[in-house]
């Protein structure tokens, strides 16, 4: 039975949590600031198929097949939902919209309100097919994208916020908890993902990752926890790294951790592990308001010193999406380093995945940070470290 704050409990209580109406209106005002600035008289945001969170973001709708906002500046918000079955749940669940059934094209519907309110620059934010977009083009005068004016809006979260984001890491830590009471010989990552759904679901979560990692530490294997469980069964000897996230109505915790199996690491795995916890604490030593991504990728050197390198990120926002810095490390630079400082108010997970340069072999460590006015905060509780199970 997992014990919330007396404010939490309210929350996860609600036959629907939802967040106030006073927060959805932040919410719109900052992005409206945003598209005055861009000169944009509406905007069209689109989610579809589960994937795109500013739908729920601005209305508190989940988005579950094709779902579609107008926003206008001083005028209400609309939400058109598709499937038609979907569309009373919408007009239960959405805050401060006009929820209207999209009929057969979200989009088209959309674009038709669009034109009653007189048409114009039109801001865009979410995934468009080229059909979408090509009607899209033809209706407005200009067409501004405002993805990334979106995401600047998530990176630093509300008081209302850091208590959803403190409901996520409260049962993400649930689920790396339930890994080593409910691990057996003989069970395969399908069962261990199964016990691990069941430490949060009863409180409202769903998966957002539970991948895994297991290698027999003699052998090897991979170096990176993969995203699809598989029917390979757990053996004693074998070395168990996860990357974890429960999913509380659109936010998350993000957990993770390497277990040895009915025996102490080899060498090798212990060195690995040893430099994931030193990467680890050089970077959050540094993370506070004003610090730069090329400072953070300075501060893990220690895993080229000694010989290693990464595959996964070695850190990356969260809360509300996949954010910025996305970085690597010097030896796995995929990306470049954003053009930015960190801020009072945003979340990063530090997740040093440190392997062998062969990918044969590798582990993983970390949690998400909260940044605060003077440096940076855990915000899970589980113990850190690498954990041996003798099940």
């Amino acid at each position: 039975m997992i014990e919330f704050s007396k404010h939490l409990q309210y929350i996860v209580e609600q036959e629907y949590p939802m967040f106030s109406d006073d927060e959805f209106k932040r919410r719109r005002a900052a992005f409206e600031e945003k598209m005055a600035a861009r000169d944009v008289s509406h905007a069209l945001i689109r989610g579809f198929l589960r994937i795109g969170p500013a739908i729920s973001y601005f209305t508190g709708w989940p988005t579950t097949h094709d779902a579609v906002i107008l926003m206008t500046p001083g005028e209400e918000a609309v939400l058109f939902v598709n499937h038609y079955n979907h569309f009373p749940m919408a007009q239960m669940m959405a805050r401060m919209a006009d929820v209207r059934w999209g009929g057969v094209s979200a989009v088209n519907n959309a674009l038709e309100e669009f034109q009653n309110r007189g048409g114009g620059r039109l801001g865009v934010v979410g995934n468009f097919t080229v059909s979408q977009h090509e009607k899209i083009s033809a209706t407005t005068d200009a067409l501004v994208d405002m993805g990334g004016d979106y995401t600047s809006l998530r990176l630093i979260k509300s008081e209302e916020e850091h208590d959803w984001m403190e409901i996520g890491t409260i049962l993400s830590d649930a689920g790396i908890g339930a890994i080593p009471k409910g691990l057996r010989i003989g069970m395969s990552e399908y069962e261990l993902g199964d016990i691990v759904e069941r430490s949060y679901m009863p409180y409202g979560a769903v998966n957002q990752t539970h991948y895994f990692m297991i290698n027999n530490m003699e052998q090897g294997g991979y170096c990176v926890p993969r995203q699809f469980s598989s029917n390979r069964k757990i053996h004693k000897g074998d070395i168990l790294a996860t990357e974890l996230s429960a999913n509380f109505w659109g936010y998350s915790g993000q957990i993770l951790r390497t277990i040895t199996i009915g025996a102490d690491p080899t060498p090798l795995y212990k060195d690995l592990h040893d430099v994931a916890m030193a990467a680890f604490d050089a970077i959050v030593a540094v993370l506070k308001p004003g610090t730069r991504p090329e400072e953070i990728i300075e501060a893990a050197t220690v895993i080229e010193d000694a010989g290693f390198t990464i595959w996964d990120d070695l850190v990356h926002g969260f809360g509300g999406g996949y954010l910025p810095p996305v970085l690597g490390s010097k030896s796995r630079d995929i990306f470049p380093a954003p053009d930015m400082v960190l801020e009072e108010g945003m979340y990063l997970v530090v997740q040093p995945n440190v392997i062998t340069p062969d990918n044969k072999a590798g582990v993983q460590t970390g949690e998400m940070m909260r940044i605060t006015a003077t440096g940076t905060e855990p915000v899970h509780n589980y113990p850190r470290g690498m954990e041996r199970v003798d099940p």
